[in-house]
């Protein structure tokens, strides 16, 4: 089996593709390589200007080596081998949006940390319970969240009760699975 693309050479691809230095680069685009990007490497630390990762459609097992950058608000995952939400920590401060539809999360330890968290996609996951579903109101800034395909969802879904019980454990929520909450209160004072 052949070794995956390294994020150097990936990164080297990008600055050829673009004619942008990654160090300067604000939007950075590493998804789908040939061979699939198998480890977020210390390569990662290069892209200070960088405020939009993509790493989509790879192989990546774990998220790791965030610690340089510090401007970044939108991280991209989805379709990836991601089994944890560890190693989310260096861009705790800064992260507005995650991406991490389609991987294989069951838990959702970690996620605690993105004090500014706005957007989380993380549909077609692993996550089954409310307890772990829980740990998403440690997100304060949490307003739309994307969780169709989970177990715990489906389970739901399918007794009709989903955005009810959702949306009650996430008091702040705008916006479940692309559509609006709309609250009793909210739908008083209409």
């Amino acid at each position: 089996m052949s070794k995956g693309t390294t994020i150097k050479e990936a990164l080297a691809k990008f600055e050829e593709k673009t004619g942008i230095k990654s160090s300067e680069a604000t939007d950075v685009k590493l998804h789908g390589q040939i061979p699939p990007i198998e480890k977020m490497d210390a390569s990662l630390s290069t892209l200070s200007a960088c405020t939009k990762l993509s790493l989509s459609t790879n192989s990546i097992e774990k998220i790791a080596n965030l610690n340089g950058l510090k401007h970044l608000k939108i991280l991209s995952l989805g379709r990836n081998s991601i089994k944890s939400l560890t190693g989310l920590e260096a861009v705790g401060d800064t992260l507005e949006e995650l991406w991490i539809s389609y991987n294989l999360i069951e838990k959702l330890k970690g996620i605690n940390v993105l004090k500014k968290l706005k957007t989380l996609y993380m549909s077609n996951n692993f996550v089954k319970d409310w307890a772990e579903f829980q740990k998403l109101n440690d997100l304060v800034s949490l307003e739309d969240l994307l969780f169709a395909g989970n177990p715990l969802e489906e389970k739901h879904t399918s007794e009709g009760d989903w955005r009810e019980l959702a949306a009650k454990r996430l008091p702040r929520l705008k916006k479940l699975d692309g559509v609006p909450v709309i609250r009793e209160e909210e739908a008083e004072e209409d």
